[in-house]
């Protein structure tokens, strides 16, 4: 497995939030993830014991992992720069962190329910 990238995100509270990231392998060609899990969460610093979980999904295909928040999540986020990561589970158990990066999380002043 390739070693880990990192992609910085900008989140928009109360906002739908939805990326796709394409994996490749070590050859430079799509990563095969059939039987692969994905987990990918966001927190304010690294140890912080509290964290958001992004929806994940995998298409096998396109060597896509999508990762998703819905606005009721992203209107709960703190403020500010947080952190994510995403880490895929092998068919044999095995962990490997694909991704990591920082995430901004910005106020939307546009959505007064939540203020």
């Amino acid at each position: 497995m390739a070693a880990v990238s990192n992609v910085n995100l900008i989140i928009h509270k109360g906002t739908f939030f939805e990326e796709d990231f394409t994996l490749s392998g070590d050859d430079g060609g799509l990563l095969n993830l059939t039987g692969h899990s994905a987990a990918c969460k966001l927190r304010k610093h690294p140890k912080s014991t509290t964290s958001f979980p992004f929806t994940t999904s995998i298409t096998v295909s396109t060597g896509t992992v999508k990762v998703s928040m819905a606005s009721t999540v992203t209107s709960t986020l703190p403020s500010g720069r947080c952190y994510y990561d995403l880490v895929l589970t092998n068919p044999l158990n095995k962990l490997n962190k694909v991704l990591q990066g920082n995430v901004i999380v910005e106020e939307t002043s546009s959505i007064w329910r939540f203020q």
